[in-house]
């Protein structure tokens, strides 16, 4: 790569430094400009959020094609740069009748899971809070075989503030266990279940962008909800209770102090007509992995992966999420490990081991790119050295006052060699600050399990995920390219190129000595 520094042009890796350290070398090749372009690009409005399966993430796919082509690149996948595979989409959707009038999903409603069974009843039954415990029971005296039962949130309080169900000022698990209260309400017989949401337009805003979004799966490996044979439950608003309540001549607000007041339960039978009819929505679409091949020397059998995930969220009505952090980072990163290998190649200094340089996309879906490559690898897994993921690699979070770091999550899991080879690239040439609080294994976050390396992890493939942590703009429409701190990324990339610099030239191929482990 040409250089060009106070108006005069020299080149660049004859300066400064031995010309035996080819890693250091090719390594100053990744160049922060160059990334930025790239990212301004494919994080823009045009490429609509890259929803995996629709036009953005297509003409995301096109983009990285033409630019590994450009590079001179191989096809990776028996003559062809893309390996397509089938999914399946699924979407919360349905109609709630009440008394003859009909409400929208998310409108006055909502429900998480893919139900099978529809309702439609002429009696509802309020039981209060939906608590069935030994101190306080909303069960008690009340019939809800075959019902629908309407319950509140959070737990009965007399007017001193103290628990009914604890008989202190301290909640108990009814208070925020939904599944206590489910499982109480089908153990009682009941026939579905209504929660009564407080402050519903909020917590349906916060919901709503996650409701909308088509849920996916590969094709063939659908699989039902948890409850979906089960009896359903669904939320709904205090407007549209006290709809419900209005039949009784009472509302929520009196239900709520009558319950107080007397320390009693306050559950009835409402004479109601109501339906539920659960209409998911589904299409089936074709996505693809982008696969750029780099030919060995001496080793080309055995293969090193590095992987991002070129998708993101796509859109909602006129807000794109553009996902220039997520994860717009890490896949223009592989491009420019891509072009930094391809030099080091042309001038004769090619890796030993053949290089896989491949954007998976249906991550945020489920990691189901790199689910169907490790089902239907293109390189034999035996023959797989490991894989390198990028995932987020473009800001820092919270928990740091600099940038000089990144979180490695993985290293250590399978292979210690892997570990050590990571040490010692980042103190011979980047000098961050590893971060390995993610990696622990009793971290409550659990990433280990959440980006695309853990599918070669699950086949007994070490790994490293590289990540700078989740930030404020994280699945937003706000995570956009003029936040992103490219000499950070630029430092993250050729901590990357060195660790795979390693990898690929050294003599053996690296040991899996931990166990395997599964989520």
């Amino acid at each position: 790569m040409i250089r060009y520094v106070s108006g005069l042009i020299f080149m660049l890796p004859f300066i400064g430094f031995s010309q035996e350290d080819w890693s250091k070398k090719y390594a100053q090749e990744i160049d922060a400009e160059t990334l930025k372009k790239h990212l301004t690009i494919i994080a823009s409005d045009e490429y609509a959020g890259r929803e995996t399966g629709y036009a953005g993430q297509k003409k995301a796919e096109k983009y990285l094609i033409e630019q590994f082509k450009k590079l001179g690149m191989a096809p990776g996948n028996n003559g062809s740069y893309i390996q397509e595979f089938d999914v399946v989409t699924s979407q919360p959707d349905g109609k709630l009748t009440v008394d003859d009038k009909t409400y929208d999903f998310l409108s006055e409603f909502y429900f998480y899971y893919k139900f099978e069974k529809d309702f439609n009843v002429d009696q509802i039954v309020f039981a209060g809070y939906g608590v069935d415990s030994e101190k306080y029971s909303d069960y008690k005296d009340i019939d809800v075989k075959g019902k629908i039962v309407m319950i509140l949130e959070d737990e009965p309080y007399d007017k001193k503030g103290r628990s009914l169900v604890t008989k202190k000022k301290t909640e108990s698990e009814w208070s925020y266990s939904w599944k206590k209260k489910y499982e109480t309400a089908i153990k009682n017989g009941a026939a579905g279940m209504i929660t009564i949401v407080q402050d519903y337009e909020n917590k349906r805003e916060l919901v709503k962008g996650f409701l909308s979004s088509p849920r996916m799966s590969l094709a063939g490996n659908e699989e039902k909800d948890e409850l979906a044979d089960a009896p359903p439950f669904i939320y709904i608003s205090e407007k549209l209770a006290n709809n419900i309540l209005s039949k009784t001549g009472t509302d929520l607000s009196k239900l709520k102090k009558q319950i107080s007041k007397t320390k009693r339960p306050a559950s009835m039978d409402i004479n109601i007509k109501v339906s539920m009819d659960f209409l998911p929505k589904g299409d089936e679409l074709k996505s693809s992995n982008v696969l750029a091949f780099l030919e060995g020397s001496d080793k080309k059998e055995e293969v090193l992966v590095i992987t991002a995930h070129y998708d993101h969220i796509g859109q909602n009505g006129d807000l794109i999420y553009n996902g220039a952090d997520d994860d717009g980072t890490g896949t223009v990163t592989l491009l420019e490990l891509a072009q930094a290998f391809k030099k080091a190649k042309e001038e004769g200094h090619g890796p030993r081991r053949s290089i896989l340089f491949m954007p998976v996309s249906g991550e945020e879906k489920g990691l189901l790119g790199s689910e169907y490559y490790s089902e239907n690898p293109v390189y034999p897994l035996e023959k797989t050295v490991a894989d390198l993921n990028i995932d987020m690699i473009g800001r820092h979070d919270t928990l740091h006052t600099h940038s000089n770091y990144v979180y490695l999550i993985g290293s250590d899991r399978l292979s210690s060699e892997l570990h050590e080879i990571s040490e010692n690239a980042n103190k011979t040439y980047t000098n961050l600050e590893l971060d390995y609080t993610y990696n622990e294994k009793d971290d409550p976050n659990q990433f280990y399990y959440r980006s695309d390396h853990y599918n070669f992890a699950r086949k007994g493939i070490p790994v490293i995920f590289y990540f700078s942590g989740v930030h404020e703009d994280y699945h937003e429409a706000t995570d956009t390219v003029d936040k992103i701190e490219f000499e950070k990324m630029t430092t993250i990339a050729k901590l990357v190129f060195h660790t795979a610099w390693e990898l690929a030239n050294r003599e053996d191929k690296i040991k899996v000595d931990q166990p395997i482990e599964w989520d």
